[in-house]
């Protein structure tokens, strides 16, 4: 007599993690859009939820227990860390302390905004590898009010101490007695960029707040609160990070294969 095969049905899983109805996950076997460790899974397929890696169309579905997801807006004068030598308050202080998480990149002692926080570190990774160009909304309050030229140098990239920007998107969002409030979305994460690019192009930021990352938005929660990402949400993240993924292996096979035609060209012209 052959032993049942170990792990829970794939349908089961799906639909635990917020994928829609058995019936519907069977749906989405069935079509040939799941994957289990590389390969096209079929109807009745077991999995091993601690182990086995499971994708829909490319993007990994968090299928393992334990996983959290937190999105925290960040109030101003909150550290991005699990622990402060000096003391000060932190990002971690402000969720629940167990299961243990860990910020998903990070915003300025002074800069305010959504975070994301949890214990997935592929996801977390995914987000946050510099090949992936998640986009990162900023809503920055300036001093004066950014011309053309301002505007069109924040687009294109600007010439900072440790090298120039990617083009971004800027826009003018509002203007003020004082000064101006910019709409910035990047695509890199380096330290204090969005600041640094304003200070560039001579507009300082007095204020700047985080208003979305990738597809995940939230204008209901008040600094200091939290919330547990929805299901949805979660697959969205995923599949940003696996677009993103493949577009940097596309660029990179694409980068490598010009560098040995160049290097084709170079050996047949000497």
């Amino acid at each position: 007599m052959t032993d049942e095969p170990s792990g829970e049905r794939l349908q089961k899983v799906l639909a635990q993690a917020g994928l829609g109805s058995r019936r519907a996950c069977e749906a989405l076997i069935e079509a040939g859009r799941v994957e289990v460790n590389g390969e096209v899974a079929a109807l009745g397929r077991r999995v091993d939820i601690e182990h086995d890696r499971v994708t829909l169309d490319g993007a990994t579905i968090p299928i393992r227990p334990g996983f959290v997801y937190y999105l925290l807006n960040k109030p101003p004068r909150v550290v991005t860390t699990a622990h402060d030598p000096e003391g000060r308050p932190t990002v971690v202080d402000l969720v629940p302390t167990e299961p243990r998480v860990f910020p998903v990149g990070r915003l300025d002692w002074d800069t305010e905004g959504v975070l994301l926080l949890t214990n997935d570190g592929p996801l977390a990774h995914g987000l946050t590898h510099p090949s992936q160009g998640v986009p990162k909304t900023y809503l920055a309050e300036v001093s004066g009010v950014p011309g053309r030229a301002a505007l069109r140098r924040l687009r294109e990239g600007v010439d900072l101490d440790d090298g120039r920007t990617a083009p971004a998107k800027a826009r003018l969002a509002q203007t003020t007695p004082t000064g101006a409030a910019l709409e910035i979305v990047i695509h890199e994460g380096r330290n204090r960029q969005v600041r640094r690019m304003c200070e560039a192009v001579g507009h300082p930021v007095k204020r700047l707040v985080r208003t979305r990352i990738g597809p995940i938005v939230d204008r209901t929660l008040k600094p200091g609160e939290w919330r547990e990402l929805t299901a949805p949400e979660v697959r969205a993240l995923e599949t940003q990070a696996a677009v993103r993924t493949r577009a940097g292996e596309k660029a990179e096979r694409k980068a490598a294969g010009a560098a040995r035609y160049a290097d084709g060209a170079d050996e047949g012209d000497g």
